[in-house]
């Protein structure tokens, strides 16, 4: 088992707690997408319990965005985490492609189907990177998670998001400042169907514009419409590239590009179900 890096004494007591609640479970499976979450959490399990003790799970499927696949490897490989992929076929569910309110408690029913056989094989509890800040949102995600027994440890050792980029900062580790990047169905608005298509047209878009410098955005999904947000400090810039960025990200195949002037809101989709409920 690697030796704890140090870290400043205001943070201490978060991650003492952490590491402790991690020891309790003795062994864990990581559901690892490489975000931010996932990523401090998955370090921390193997920095605390040792690679036999400490799997990071990565599940693989059309709405995991190749970058992510790909720094998902790249962090195993640097970090020395013993990974594994394995395939969730959330897309053969009707439910979920769909797209109604309840499509992340069928996404992560998936992801739960095919981690839960890895953790069964090592007597395991499966941890996802959940804070608590993520409480507040439509996260039905969650509660199918919690209901196959995963464990969320950053929110009992009360980590918030702001938390766990701080802490991941002083760790060293590369990831404190990793822009958020949900799955690529979350492009898609509730009640317009996900398919295989349609998350690939948004990952071509998205890998363009990336390519052109814009690392924190979505592009959100309208048929032949992507409604780009960025967030605000970025808006001139679009305006100023405006070919460049229109031409990126008709290669996604849209044919009209918009520009949210609101900026980038993460689960600004969510806004929807509230209207509905109201």
């Amino acid at each position: 088992m690697s030796v704890p890096v140090p870290v400043p004494a205001s943070a201490e007591p978060a991650l003492d707690e952490l590491r402790r609640i991690l020891r309790g479970y003795e062994r864990v499976v990581v559901a690892f997408s490489g975000g931010a979450d996932s990523a401090f959490l998955a370090w921390v399990a193997h920095d605390t319990l040792g690679y036999d003790r400490a799997v990071a799970v990565t599940a693989v499927s059309p709405s995991l965005a190749g970058f992510e696949h790909d720094d998902c490897r790249a962090l195993a490989q640097q970090w020395g985490l013993h990974h594994i992929e394995v395939a969730t076929d959330e897309m053969a569910n009707a439910s979920y492609r769909r797209n109604d309110g309840d499509r992340c408690f069928h996404c992560k029913s998936a992801l739960m189907d095919a981690v839960l056989p890895v953790a069964a094989e090592r007597d395991a509890v499966i941890v996802l990177g959940v804070n608590r800040d993520d409480l507040g949102d439509h996260r039905p995600g969650q509660h199918a998670a919690a209901e196959r027994g995963a464990r969320f440890p950053l929110v009992e050792a009360a980590f918030t998001k702001a938390l766990v980029r701080s802490v991941s900062h002083d760790l060293g580790l590369r990831t404190w400042d990793k822009p958020a990047a949900a799955c690529l169905a979350s492009r898609v608005p509730y009640g317009t169907g996900v398919t295989v298509e349609t998350l690939a047209s948004v990952e071509a878009a998205e890998t363009a514009l990336r390519a052109l410098g814009f690392l924190e955005l979505r592009v959100r999904h309208y048929r032949d419409t992507a409604r780009l947000e960025v967030p605000l400090e970025c808006l001139a810039d679009v305006v100023a590239r405006r070919e460049a960025v229109v031409s990126a990200v008709k290669s996604g195949g849209y044919r009209y590009v918009t520009l949210d002037l609101e900026g980038l809101r993460s689960g600004n989709l969510n806004a929807a179900l509230r209207v509905i409920a109201g």
